[in-house]
Protein backbone atom coordinates (compact mmCIF):
# COMPACT_ATOMS: atom_id res chain seq x y z
CA UNK A 1 0.00 0.00 0.00
CA UNK A 2 1.47 3.52 -0.90
CA UNK A 3 0.64 6.57 1.25
CA UNK A 4 1.49 9.77 0.55
CA UNK A 5 1.99 12.78 3.18
CA UNK A 6 2.33 16.52 3.01
CA UNK A 7 5.62 17.62 5.14
CA UNK A 8 5.15 20.79 7.05
CA UNK A 9 8.99 22.58 8.29
CA UNK A 10 10.92 20.91 5.42
CA UNK A 11 13.00 23.99 3.44
CA UNK A 12 15.94 22.26 2.55
CA UNK A 13 17.93 19.07 1.16
CA UNK A 14 19.41 18.90 5.00
CA UNK A 15 16.25 18.50 6.21
CA UNK A 16 15.19 15.47 3.40
CA UNK A 17 18.40 13.27 5.02
CA UNK A 18 16.98 14.08 8.75
CA UNK A 19 13.08 13.06 8.12
CA UNK A 20 15.18 10.16 5.81
CA UNK A 21 17.40 9.18 8.71
CA UNK A 22 14.29 9.40 11.55
CA UNK A 23 12.22 7.01 9.38
CA UNK A 24 13.75 4.67 7.27
CA UNK A 25 14.86 2.32 9.75
CA UNK A 26 10.67 1.98 10.75
CA UNK A 27 8.97 2.54 7.27
CA UNK A 28 9.74 1.65 3.88
CA UNK A 29 9.88 5.09 2.39
CA UNK A 30 10.05 5.14 -1.72
CA UNK A 31 10.02 9.07 -2.45
CA UNK A 32 10.88 12.39 -0.25
CA UNK A 33 10.77 15.41 -2.18
CA UNK A 34 11.24 19.20 -1.32
CA UNK A 35 9.35 20.98 -4.46
CA UNK A 36 6.31 20.04 -3.55
CA UNK A 37 7.12 18.70 0.29
CA UNK A 38 6.11 15.28 0.61
CA UNK A 39 6.79 11.74 1.99
CA UNK A 40 5.66 8.73 -0.05
CA UNK A 41 6.42 5.07 1.63
CA UNK A 42 4.85 1.61 0.87
CA UNK A 43 3.91 -0.69 4.21
CA UNK A 44 1.48 -3.71 3.91
CA UNK A 45 0.50 -2.55 7.78
CA UNK A 46 1.61 1.76 7.61
CA UNK A 47 2.01 2.67 11.53
CA UNK A 48 -1.19 5.49 12.63
CA UNK A 49 -0.36 9.26 11.77
CA UNK A 50 0.42 10.24 15.17
CA UNK A 51 3.50 7.29 15.48
CA UNK A 52 5.21 8.57 12.42
CA UNK A 53 4.75 12.09 13.63
CA UNK A 54 6.86 11.30 16.59
CA UNK A 55 9.39 9.67 14.77
CA UNK A 56 10.05 12.27 12.50
CA UNK A 57 9.57 15.33 15.29
CA UNK A 58 13.19 13.56 17.12
CA UNK A 59 14.64 14.94 13.49
CA UNK A 60 13.16 18.61 14.14
CA UNK A 61 10.68 20.74 13.95
CA UNK A 62 8.51 18.55 11.16
CA UNK A 63 5.03 17.19 10.74
CA UNK A 64 3.05 15.17 8.56
CA UNK A 65 -0.36 15.50 7.44
CA UNK A 66 -1.99 12.86 5.12
CA UNK A 67 -2.98 13.54 1.71
CA UNK A 68 -5.02 11.89 -0.49
CA UNK A 69 -5.30 15.08 -3.14
CA UNK A 70 -1.45 15.66 -2.64
CA UNK A 71 -1.68 17.67 -6.12
CA UNK A 72 -4.15 20.01 -4.89
CA UNK A 73 -3.12 20.90 -1.71
CA UNK A 74 0.58 21.76 -3.45
CA UNK A 75 -1.01 24.28 -5.21
CA UNK A 76 -2.09 26.24 -2.91
CA UNK A 77 1.17 25.92 -0.22
CA UNK A 78 3.52 25.90 -3.21
CA UNK A 79 2.70 28.76 -5.96
CA UNK A 80 4.52 28.71 -8.73
CA UNK A 81 5.76 31.20 -11.61
CA UNK A 82 6.26 35.07 -10.75
CA UNK A 83 3.71 34.42 -8.08
CA UNK A 84 6.34 32.65 -6.05
CA UNK A 85 8.73 35.46 -6.02
CA UNK A 86 5.68 38.48 -4.95
CA UNK A 87 7.16 38.64 -1.51
CA UNK A 88 10.75 39.90 -3.01
CA UNK A 89 9.14 41.76 -5.72
CA UNK A 90 7.12 43.35 -2.91
CA UNK A 91 9.46 44.34 -0.37
CA UNK A 92 11.84 45.64 -3.28
CA UNK A 93 9.02 47.81 -4.43
CA UNK A 94 8.94 49.00 -0.53
CA UNK A 95 11.94 49.89 -0.69
CA UNK A 96 12.50 51.95 -3.74
CA UNK A 97 9.59 53.79 -3.46
CA UNK A 98 10.75 55.20 0.02
CA UNK A 99 14.19 55.53 -0.89
CA UNK A 100 12.89 57.23 -3.87
CA UNK A 101 10.83 59.53 -1.43
CA UNK A 102 13.89 60.13 0.62
CA UNK A 103 15.81 61.61 -1.89
CA UNK A 104 13.13 64.01 -3.53
CA UNK A 105 14.71 66.77 -1.37
CA UNK A 106 17.50 67.09 -3.41
CA UNK A 107 17.96 69.91 -6.15
CA UNK A 108 19.20 67.18 -8.39
CA UNK A 109 18.53 63.92 -8.02
CA UNK A 110 20.95 61.80 -5.75
CA UNK A 111 21.27 58.75 -7.77
CA UNK A 112 24.86 57.46 -5.62
CA UNK A 113 22.46 58.26 -2.47
CA UNK A 114 19.49 56.50 -3.75
CA UNK A 115 21.74 53.34 -4.42
CA UNK A 116 23.03 53.69 -0.94
CA UNK A 117 19.84 53.62 0.75
CA UNK A 118 18.25 50.88 -1.33
CA UNK A 119 21.17 48.88 -0.87
CA UNK A 120 20.94 49.73 3.15
CA UNK A 121 17.23 49.17 2.88
CA UNK A 122 17.87 45.69 1.18
CA UNK A 123 19.94 44.10 3.43
CA UNK A 124 18.88 45.20 6.82
CA UNK A 125 15.43 43.49 5.54
CA UNK A 126 16.45 40.66 4.18
CA UNK A 127 18.90 39.85 6.92
CA UNK A 128 15.79 40.53 9.17
CA UNK A 129 14.05 37.58 7.79
CA UNK A 130 17.03 35.31 8.23
CA UNK A 131 17.37 36.33 12.09
CA UNK A 132 13.97 35.13 12.56
CA UNK A 133 14.69 31.04 11.84
CA UNK A 134 18.96 31.48 11.83
CA UNK A 135 19.50 27.59 12.25
CA UNK A 136 16.94 27.02 9.64
CA UNK A 137 18.69 29.90 6.96
CA UNK A 138 21.81 28.21 7.40
CA UNK A 139 20.91 24.57 6.32
CA UNK A 140 18.86 25.86 3.61
CA UNK A 141 21.83 28.29 2.55
CA UNK A 142 24.06 25.40 2.68
CA UNK A 143 22.45 23.00 0.51
CA UNK A 144 23.66 25.41 -2.40
CA UNK A 145 25.99 28.02 -1.53
CA UNK A 146 29.71 26.61 -2.33
CA UNK A 147 31.24 27.94 0.71
CA UNK A 148 28.77 27.13 3.28
CA UNK A 149 28.81 23.28 1.88
CA UNK A 150 32.10 22.94 3.08
CA UNK A 151 31.94 25.15 5.95
CA UNK A 152 28.20 25.56 7.60
CA UNK A 153 29.18 28.03 10.13
CA UNK A 154 29.56 30.44 7.30
CA UNK A 155 25.61 30.34 6.49
CA UNK A 156 25.45 31.56 10.26
CA UNK A 157 27.52 34.08 9.68
CA UNK A 158 25.81 35.36 6.77
CA UNK A 159 22.60 36.99 8.10
CA UNK A 160 25.22 38.87 10.18
CA UNK A 161 27.44 39.61 7.31
CA UNK A 162 24.13 41.39 5.61
CA UNK A 163 23.27 43.10 8.65
CA UNK A 164 27.12 44.70 8.70
CA UNK A 165 27.13 45.44 4.85
CA UNK A 166 23.14 47.19 5.38
CA UNK A 167 24.45 49.58 8.51
CA UNK A 168 27.26 50.44 6.84
CA UNK A 169 25.66 51.30 3.73
CA UNK A 170 23.50 53.60 5.56
CA UNK A 171 26.01 55.48 7.83
CA UNK A 172 28.15 55.66 4.72
CA UNK A 173 30.92 54.95 7.04
CA UNK A 174 33.73 53.18 4.94
CA UNK A 175 32.03 53.02 1.52
CA UNK A 176 34.71 51.74 -0.61
CA UNK A 177 35.46 49.13 1.89
CA UNK A 178 31.41 48.39 1.90
CA UNK A 179 31.31 48.29 -1.81
CA UNK A 180 34.12 45.74 -2.47
CA UNK A 181 32.86 43.77 0.57
CA UNK A 182 29.75 43.37 -1.47
CA UNK A 183 31.31 43.10 -4.61
CA UNK A 184 33.13 39.92 -3.10
CA UNK A 185 30.17 38.43 -0.68
CA UNK A 186 27.44 38.70 -3.60
CA UNK A 187 29.26 37.52 -6.49
CA UNK A 188 30.65 34.29 -4.33
CA UNK A 189 27.11 33.92 -3.46
CA UNK A 190 25.56 33.63 -6.87
CA UNK A 191 28.34 31.17 -7.80
CA UNK A 192 26.33 29.07 -6.05
CA UNK A 193 23.27 29.99 -7.17
CA UNK A 194 24.25 29.40 -10.78
CA UNK A 195 26.03 26.12 -10.23
CA UNK A 196 22.64 24.88 -8.61
CA UNK A 197 20.72 26.78 -11.51
CA UNK A 198 23.06 24.58 -14.07
CA UNK A 199 23.12 21.43 -12.76
CA UNK A 200 18.96 21.86 -12.49
CA UNK A 201 18.75 21.44 -8.56
CA UNK A 202 15.29 22.17 -6.77
CA UNK A 203 15.83 23.88 -3.87
CA UNK A 204 14.21 26.84 -1.49
CA UNK A 205 15.76 30.01 -2.37
CA UNK A 206 17.51 30.92 1.33
CA UNK A 207 16.99 34.52 0.49
CA UNK A 208 13.81 35.26 2.81
CA UNK A 209 14.91 32.63 5.73
CA UNK A 210 12.42 29.82 5.87
CA UNK A 211 9.62 32.08 6.49
CA UNK A 212 8.37 32.60 3.26
CA UNK A 213 9.00 29.81 0.84
CA UNK A 214 10.53 31.32 -2.28
CA UNK A 215 12.28 28.56 -5.31
CA UNK A 216 15.75 28.71 -6.03
CA UNK A 217 16.03 30.50 -9.73
CA UNK A 218 16.95 33.27 -12.17
CA UNK A 219 15.23 35.24 -10.16
CA UNK A 220 17.78 34.56 -7.29
CA UNK A 221 20.55 35.25 -9.32
CA UNK A 222 18.86 38.51 -10.72
CA UNK A 223 18.59 39.57 -6.98
CA UNK A 224 22.32 38.57 -6.40
CA UNK A 225 23.71 40.09 -9.38
CA UNK A 226 21.72 43.13 -9.13
CA UNK A 227 23.61 44.02 -5.84
CA UNK A 228 26.82 43.32 -7.63
CA UNK A 229 25.77 45.89 -10.30
CA UNK A 230 24.76 48.37 -7.72
CA UNK A 231 27.73 48.08 -5.61
CA UNK A 232 29.90 48.35 -8.72
CA UNK A 233 28.13 51.67 -9.80
CA UNK A 234 28.50 53.12 -6.80
CA UNK A 235 32.30 52.52 -6.57
CA UNK A 236 32.74 53.96 -10.26
CA UNK A 237 30.79 57.22 -8.84
CA UNK A 238 32.74 57.21 -5.42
Amino acid sequence: MKLTYQITGMHCAACIEKIKSSLSTHVKITRITLNPPQLEIEENNPPKLSELNKLIAKAGNYSLTSSSEPKTKTTDTNPSGLKAYYPIFLIAAYIAVVTTINNLHWPDFNWHGWMSQFMAGFFLIFSAFKFLDLRGFAEGYASYDLLAKRLPAYGYLYPFLELTLGLLYLTQWIPVTTQVATLLIMGFSSLGVINSLLKKEKFQCACLGTLLKVPLSSITLIEDLTMVALAALSLILT
